[in-house]
């Protein structure tokens, strides 16, 4: 009996409890009310708009590290802080004096190199054009020109070349058209056998005229000097210039009283009118630069005649008729740009710009 009241009791004291509580959380009087979030300032929205604006332009900053990716830890590796200012340097640098070279005779402002092979050799090339682009301020500027012997058909040469030099601009020609042009002038006159190699220079414009201004060089050289400066000359009322040899005297390969008889009986125009200094130095054409714009017309045929009224049957070097179609018709290069031979003392051959060297003509062969 006891038991049940108590129990009565119990249940009845817990159930106003539950009421309460039902109450409470019905009312929601203890519940917290959210505030609203603050209106942000004017500046701070300004503030944050420009910190994007500016990590924006910072994107168009140069590189200033980089990631090798051979490296395995992936480490951040400096550039070379002179790597862009040297590269702006060089294309302004570039641009002037390809604007120099137009200025100079050069229409296209690109320095072209001419040479002629009798005999191909690969490693010759290579040496000239490495030589030449080593020592050019401007590499970019300068263009090769190599005749060999059947260069039209001759592919595997220039990609050869292409692999050593994939940067360069080089061409490959074949001789079969300048060639013509002289024998064409060579069968009208009934003149002796030509020597194409050195006749080749003055006919190469006629056959192509894009080269109107160029460097005909031998190609067994190596070249030191800028070919831009030589290529900037200015040659006045000249179409050639060309150094002068005076190790080689006009009296060591023509007879003066030949050469006395030949200025009286005839009237060509390209005879001299004055009296021919015997002991003229003879102009070296293992490095010439032509104006083809200023080239007599009758140069070819000058040098073709010369070597037929002073029986040149059998072929001398140098050819004193080329000497004598180019007499007080040439500019004279400095002294500096003269061939001068690997052999010479090592004071002659530093002061040189090119130098000669022997390469082995007669074993060359159309494979390397």
């Amino acid at each position: 009996m006891s038991s049940s009241s108590f129990s009565s009791r119990s249940a009845t004291s817990r159930r106003p409890v539950q009421s309460a509580n039902h109450q409470t959380l019905s009312s929601g009087s203890l519940q917290p009310t959210v505030e609203q979030a603050p209106n942000p300032r004017p500046i701070s929205q300004f503030l944050a708009f420009g910190f994007i604006v500016v990590l924006g332009f910072l994107q168009f900053l140069p590189a200033t590290h980089f990631r090798d990716p051979s490296d395995p830890f992936r480490k951040w590796v400096p550039f070379d802080s002179n790597l862009s200012s040297s590269s702006t340097e060089s294309r302004d640098s570039s641009n002037e004096n390809s604007s120099f070279i137009t200025k100079n005779g050069g229409n296209d402002g690109i320095v072209h190199i001419v040479s002629w092979m009798v005999c191909l050799d690969l490693r010759v090339l290579a040496v000239l054009a490495n030589s030449t682009l080593s020592s050019s301020r401007y590499p970019e500027l300068v263009s090769f020109h190599f005749f060999i012997p059947n260069g039209h058909d001759d592919k595997v040469s220039y990609y050869k070349l292409k692999v050593l030099f994939p940067h360069s601009n080089l061409e490959i020609l074949g001789q079969d058209e300048v060639k013509g042009e002289i024998m064409a002038t060579y069968s009208v006159g009934e003149y002796v056998g030509p020597s194409f190699d050195e006749i080749a220079p003055f006919v190469i414009p006629i056959v192509h005229p894009s080269l109107s201004k160029f460097i005909y060089v031998s190609p067994s050289v190596v070249m030191k000097g800028r070919v831009e400066q030589l290529f900037g000359l200015k040659l006045s009322n000249y179409a050639i210039a060309a150094s002068e040899d005076c190790s080689r005297r006009l009296s060591a390969y023509v007879n003066s009283d030949v050469l006395d008889a030949i200025q009286r009986s005839d009237a060509k125009p390209w005879v001299s009118r004055t009296p021919y200094a015997k002991d003229a130095c003879l102009p070296d054409l293992s490095l010439v630069l032509i104006d083809a714009t200023k080239l007599e017309k009758d140069l070819v045929e000058a040098i073709l005649w010369w070597s037929k009224v002073l029986n040149m049957n059998k072929r001398s070097s140098p050819n004193p008729a080329v000497a004598l179609a180019l007499y007080n018709k040439h500019l004279k290069l400095p002294a500096s740009w003269m061939v001068s031979n690997l052999t010479s003392s090592s004071e002659t051959s530093n002061e040189r710009l090119i130098l000669r060297y022997a390469w082995g003509g007669s074993v060359c062969s159309e494979s390397w």
